[in-house]
């Protein structure tokens, strides 16, 4: 799979280096004058390349980025991602690693920061140059094995005068602050607008950088999902977050005041909404995802914990039985059903999709696959919630069903089930089925 990882890269970099030569940046005066500039900025992905679509108002998508970036016209526009761009580095993320290159190349991103993390995926496998050739990318995390520059500039005409603006990445942690001076050069006759990206933040750091009057905007890590202003809107440097997950993409509009001198700043986070027009060609990138998935059988291959005391799911038919009632009203409900949500979707072959769509998938006796379960462990069935049932049939009931028991939040988190919080009630309504009041012999309290 590595080897495919690679080569697959590999071709998209043959087939984008040629267009990035040609397309080499267009002579400044070609662009026409405007007097707004825009910087679309991403980052912290962590392998989101979808929403989970379990609900609505989901935020989120590679392929929905387009509406947005495409708002602004190529020429007054810089789009730029901050780094992380998959959460870990098995086997799911390196493949994700790869879509999220592919992706970022059909977006148009004229920049990538690629944090330590980024570094050591495409070192390890053998790709980095590649990904350094299908788009500029700059990164704090260099050492004499890794030849990254730490800074990139681009130049825009604002009021026909030049403006250049200028994207650098900073180690608070290993560099001395002072040496923050050497990333942005003054240009006679241009203006400047520095940005800083930092891997680290704190007031200690952003109060020693505010003082040396040289950087515009400072990039911090999140804190959360959704892009923050984390310093006075119109103070400086302007001090910004752009979230995580890809749930949001944040727009800084630079606009040449009418003493062309003097630029103003306004950030503003604008959501990923499911009502935005997928762009087709990403839309078969993450089918292409999707395949790659199925192909490596990561659903067989999948780590699982031993459960205790010898005890196995059996699956929901073995409890109809003796909980018919139980059983019936469940059969109607939508967890009843989840596996086919997706399959519906293509993403029943996906781990991080099935986890919450079947029963044990994390354990032994759990679910592992189509071919290997059968139909008895799909779908969110009762041992999902009661404990695996092996010792309680075996004892006619006498023996209580115990851990593992998932609670409603193990997969009603916010990344997979947007409304869910403050609704607990309404959702816990739809999955009501047991009689009410209980009934002789312990029905479900």
């Amino acid at each position: 799979m590595m080897q495919r990882l690679a080569t697959c890269i590999c071709v998209l970099t043959i087939g984008v280096s040629c267009l990035l030569a040609m397309s080499a940046r267009l002579p400044l005066r070609s662009a026409p004058s405007t007097d707004c500039v825009t910087i679309f900025l991403t980052g912290n992905e962590l392998g989101a390349l979808q929403p989970c679509g379990c609900s609505s108002g989901q935020l989120g998508g590679l392929d929905r980025r387009p509406a947005i970036f495409n708002s602004v016209p190529a020429e007054r526009r810089l789009i730029v991602d901050t780094g992380s761009l998959v959460d870990g580095d098995n086997e799911q993320d390196l493949i994700k690693f790869d879509i999220v290159v592919q992706a970022f190349n059909l977006l148009d991103y004229d920049l990538v920061n690629l944090s330590g993390e980024d570094i050591e995926i495409a070192k390890s496998h053998g790709v980095l140059d590649n990904i350094a050739s299908v788009f500029d990318v700059i990164s704090s995390q260099v050492d004499d094995e890794t030849d990254l520059p730490t800074r990139f500039t681009k130049q825009f005409l604002l009021k026909e005068k030049v403006v250049a603006v200028t994207v650098a990445a900073f180690d608070p942690e290993s560099m001395p602050i002072e040496q923050i001076g050497e990333l942005f050069v003054s240009q006679p006759g241009h203006q400047t607008v520095n940005m800083l990206i930092l891997n680290s933040c704190t007031l200690e750091i952003v109060g020693s950088i505010a003082e040396m009057e040289i950087v515009d905007c400072i990039v911090c890590p999140p804190e959360s999902d959704e892009p923050e202003v984390m310093s006075g809107q119109y103070d400086r440097p302007l001090v910004i977050s752009v979230g995580r997950f890809g749930k949001y993409v944040g727009r800084l509009q630079i606009t040449a005041a009418e003493d062309v001198n003097e630029l103003s700043y306004s950030f503003l986070p604008v959501p990923v909404t499911e009502d935005l027009t997928q762009e087709k060609s990403l839309v078969e990138v993450y089918k292409a995802y999707q395949q790659l998935v199925k192909e490596e059988n990561l659903l067989e291959r999948q780590p699982r914990f031993t459960l205790s005391n010898g005890l196995e799911y059996t699956g929901s038919k073995s409890c109809k039985s003796c909980h018919e009632y139980e059983y019936k009203k469940w059969s109607g409900r939508a967890h009843a059903h989840a596996y086919a949500t997706l399959e519906r979707v293509g993403s029943h072959y996906d781990p991080e999709c099935i986890i919450c769509h079947v029963v044990g998938f994390e354990y032994e006796s759990g679910f592992v696959s189509e071919q290997k379960s059968g139909e008895d462990l799909r779908n969110v069935g009762c041992e999902n919630c009661h404990g695996p049932g092996s010792e309680h049939i075996r004892t006619l009931g006498q023996a209580l069903t115990t851990e593992p028991m998932s609670d409603c939040t193990d997969c009603h988190t916010s990344e997979r089930s947007a409304d869910y919080a403050e609704n607990e009630q309404l959702y816990f309504q739809k999955i009501v089925h047991w009689m009410e009041p209980n009934s002789v012999g312990g029905v479900k309290k």
